[in-house]
């Protein structure tokens, strides 16, 4: 009788410690992200939206943290008074003189006509009436899904059914591509959609199509060097745009490290933010548009998500900050994740481009693509006359294609991106169609080098647009100093700043290295053999010079 009542004993000790084990190591870390302290916290930059939960106070562990390489933060150390009165400043200086960046966009250069003008239709990209008749069986069709996903949870909701709105500002973007570029110079619909994509609340999250064709493919234990790979999400917001998302997982302070190679190098949020305001300033606009944002990961991907694979890599990290990691082909551990703090995260948000059903892209090798290999070279590394035979190839012997990769060449050299290896463009536009720079997350890695060997597009075949020439040159101007209008231009995004001084002082000095090039490049074969307005100009023996006195 004795033996049994202390079996009993044991048991429900046993029952005990198991129960407390699960309060203490379960339930509790849920229980103090709910009872975390509200006073002193900072302030988010979009105060309207209503999702983000309050933040730790600046005094926690966690938002102290900042340890190289480990799970991404928000570390912009500008508390919200000193923002206030940052962005007065701002302000008042608008009040008075004009800005470099003001004056720049009204240089005649950025108000001169493109050539060739856009006649009718076939300057467009899409077609009005198909686009939106596509938009409105897509937004038809999610919302069926949505509401099967309810059901299967048994869920009931009282949200009513998506609505279309052709005005939003993510369809009038896509319907104002045209023959010169993704959007034009004056249009009132980019500043509008940044500001949507930075305020917008997610109604849905997921990988992207390539990823989730790749999941599972994969053996986790075969990855050596997972710094090289990358996490991005595909975000919807309630106006039915879509996003790509880029988590932070590098400090802007960080540089690459010497001794890695392109193909490993971490990619990098806000080299994409700083991407799309370069190439605005060189009057580009081939890069979409792209804006930071703090998430809040828990309510913005989490509990909109309906991939099962996603809610499945969400985890709670030591120091209470929620986290998330990819499956294969990508980042298979924890250690890789990137965390909020505890949920805010900061990432870059890519505009999407038109569905590949309403306008196709052809994506085509670089023919200055790299080995991505640890010893091979392709034979533009070891061949300096490689340009010559590039120049006998179709396309490039015929069209504005070879000066648009030189164009590419130039904007890559500026952010320092080796991982240039394919290119796409619109099928519709042709064969003299602009390129379009996407994925550009691995620049801005190394400010102290300046890898030459991107530039050797316009190295070897010693070739520029009037145009881009005309825009370098004024750039390296005191008036409109490149560095002092990126500086300008990125301020006006919530992740200021963007980039670290450095990176912005090399901006110059890549500018001259340009520059010098092209002055090279005039010595050798005279001005008629180099700059030109139209591929012609140069691939005929008895084109005229270009004259560029104007």
């Amino acid at each position: 009788m004795l033996g049994l009542r202390r079996d009993r004993l044991l048991t429900l000790m046993l029952l005990g410690a198991l129960l407390s084990a699960d309060l203490y190591f379960h339930l509790w870390p849920q229980v103090r992200l709910q009872l975390r302290p509200r006073k002193g916290r900072r302030s988010c930059s979009c105060p309207d939206s209503a999702s983000h939960p309050p933040a730790p106070p600046p005094d926690s562990a966690a938002a102290t943290t900042s340890r190289p390489g480990e799970a991404a933060h928000n570390f912009s150390q500008v508390q919200p008074g000193e923002r206030n009165i940052e962005q007065g400043g701002r302000s008042a200086d608008r009040q008075g003189l004009a800005s470099k960046l003001q004056n720049l966009f009204a240089h005649p250069l950025y108000r001169a006509l493109e050539e060739p003008s856009l006649q009718g239709p076939e300057d467009t990209l899409l077609s009005s009436r198909e686009a939106l008749r596509y938009y409105l069986r897509k937004v038809a069709r999610w919302n069926r899904r949505h509401k099967a996903y309810k059901e299967k949870l048994n869920q009931t909701s009282s949200e009513a059914p998506l609505q279309f709105q052709h005005e939003a500002s993510w369809v009038q973007f896509q319907l104002g591509i045209n023959r010169h570029g993704l959007y034009s110079r004056s249009s009132p619909t980019i500043n509008k959609l940044l500001h949507d994509m930075r305020h917008f609340p997610t109604i849905s999250a997921d990988y992207s199509q390539d990823e989730k064709a790749l999941l599972g493919v994969c053996d986790c234990t075969q990855i050596v060097k997972p710094s090289g790979v990358h996490l991005k999400l595909v975000l919807r917001f309630q106006d039915f745009g879509k996003a790509m998302f880029k988590p932070m997982r590098q400090q802007r302070e960080e540089e690459t490290p010497e001794d890695y190679f392109y193909f490993i190098d971490f990619q990098r949020h806000n080299a994409e933010i700083a991407a799309f305001h370069l190439d605005r300033i060189l009057d580009f606009r081939r890069v979409p548009p792209t804006v930071g944002r703090l998430l809040n990961v828990t309510k913005e991907i989490l509990e909109v998500t309906k991939n099962e694979i996603l809610q499945s890599v969400f985890f709670v990290s030591p120091a209470s900050n929620v986290c998330f990691f990819a499956k294969c082909p990508y980042m298979c551990k924890t250690e890789y994740a990137v965390c909020g703090n505890p949920h805010l995260l900061e990432g870059s948000l890519s505009a999407f481009l038109p569905s590949l059903n309403l306008a196709p892209r052809l994506s085509v090798p670089s023919p200055w693509i790299r080995s991505y290999s640890l010893a091979r070279k392709e034979e533009w590394e070891v061949n300096p006359l490689y340009c010559d035979s590039v120049k006998q190839t179709y396309p490039y012997n015929s069209s504005n294609r070879l000066l648009n990769i030189i164009d590419m060449a130039i904007f890559d050299f500026l952010i320092g991106n080796m991982d240039r290896h394919h290119y796409e463009m619109f099928t519709k536009f042709g064969d003299d169609g602009f390129l379009i720079h996407l994925d550009n997350a691995r620049g801005f890695g190394r400010h102290s080098h300046d890898e030459l060997s991107i530039l050797s597009p316009l190295n070897q075949c010693c070739m520029i647009k009037k145009k881009t020439l005309l825009h370098l040159r004024l750039l390296a101007h005191p008036d409109y100093k490149l560095s002092d209008v990126m500086r300008e231009s990125l301020q006006e995004d919530q992740l200021t700043p963007v980039l670290t001084e450095p990176h912005l002082l090399a901006l110059d000095r890549r500018l001259q290295v340009i520059l010098k090039t092209v002055e090279r490049c005039i010595a050798i074969h005279g001005e008629q053999n180099v700059v030109a307005t139209e591929a012609s100009e140069l691939l005929d023996p008895n084109s005229n010079q270009v004259d560029l006195a104007s």
